[in-house]
C-alpha cells in the first residue's frame, strides 16, 4: 500500500514524529500523559488489543440499544486532555455523514484517533496517520470500518463498471478502490457494490496489518488491526476479520 515510502522514513518516524508528539500541542500524545494521575473521574484506558476491542464494541451495543453512556464529554475531561492525549484507538473510516466512529461506538474526547476519507480510500498519508497512534503511542488497535450503502464505492464501482471516469479529485478515490472492485467482480454475488465495500475494508486491513511497520506489532500482539462493516439500517457493527483474542 505504501511500498514507494523513502527507505529513511522509519528513522524519521522514529526521531522526528518523538520529538512533533511532545512539540505540537493538538496532536501530542506522550508516554508520561496524566493518565495515571489517581481520583481522577474517565474511564481507565485499556491498554491490550482485545480490551480496546471489548471497549468499542461495548460502546457499539450501547448505540445500537440506545442506551448511552456518553463517557468522558464535559469540560474537565476537556481539560484533561488538552495538555496530552492517549487514544486507546485508531478508527479509518468514510466520509459519511451517517457513520461517525466516536457517536456509533459510545466513545469520548480523546479516545479515538479518527481519519475519514471517501470509501476509506488509502494513500501515504492516511496510512501514516493510521500509523501515527500505534508508532507514537501504543494505540493497540486499529479498525478499518467500512459500512452499507457506501456513496464513495458504489460511484467507483459504476465509474469502472461504465468506463466513465468520475470528476475531478473524486478519480484519485476510485483508483484507490479498484483492487476491491476486481475483487469484487471476481467473486460475483447479488449485490456488487456491498460486496465492493466489504472488499475493500478486508484489503485495507491486510494492508495495514502487514505493512512493514505495523507488522511487527501484529506479530508481538501489541497491536490488532480490524475489518468492521456498519450497518445503516440497525446500528450494528459486523467483525469481518482480525478480532483479536482475549488469551
Amino acid at each position: 500500500m505504501d511500498r514507494a515510502e523513502h527507505p529513511d522514513r522509519r528513522a524519521l518516524l522514529a526521531g522526528g514524529l518523538a520529538v512533533g508528539a511532545i512539540a505540537l500541542t493538538g496532536c501530542s500524545a506522550r508516554s508520561d500523559a496524566p493518565w495515571a494521575a489517581a481520583g481522577l473521574a474517565h474511564e481507565v484506558r485499556p491498554v491490550t488489543p482485545a480490551a480496546a476491542f471489548a471497549r468499542l464494541m461495548d460502546g457499539n451495543r450501547r448505540w445500537v440499544s440506545g442506551h448511552l453512556h456518553h463517557p468522558d464529554r464535559d469540560p474537565d475531561r476537556r481539560e484533561f486532555v488538552a495538555q496530552a492525549q492517549e487514544p486507546f484507538g485508531s478508527v479509518l473510516s468514510c466520509i459519511d455523514s451517517r457513520v461517525p466512529p466516536e457517536l456509533l461506538f459510545d466513545t469520548g474526547l480523546g479516545d479515538l484517533y479518527v481519519m475519514r476519507t471517501g470509501g476509506q480510500a488509502v494513500g501515504p498519508v492516511v496510512t501514516g496517520s493510521v500509523e501515527y497512534g500505534p508508532m507514537t503511542s501504543g494505540t493497540p488497535l486499529i479498525v478499518v470500518l467500512g459500512h452499507q450503502r457506501c456513496g464513495a464505492v458504489e460511484a467507483a464501482y459504476k465509474s469502472f463498471r461504465d468506463h466513465k471516469p468520475l470528476p475531478g479529485n473524486l478519480q484519485a478515490i476510485a483508483r484507490a478502490l479498484r483492487p476491491a472492485y476486481e475483487r469484487a467482480v471476481r467473486e460475483g454475488g447479488s449485490d456488487p457494490v456491498e460486496s465492493m465495500a466489504r472488499a475493500q475494508v478486508r484489503l485495507t486491513a491486510a494492508d495495514l496489518r502487514s505493512n512493514r511497520d505495523l507488522a511487527p506489532l501484529v506479530r508481538k500482539r501489541a497491536l490488532a488491526v480490524v475489518a468492521a462493516y456498519y450497518s445503516l439500517d440497525t446500528g450494528r457493527v459486523e467483525v469481518l476479520a482480525g478480532a483479536p483474542s482475549r488469551s
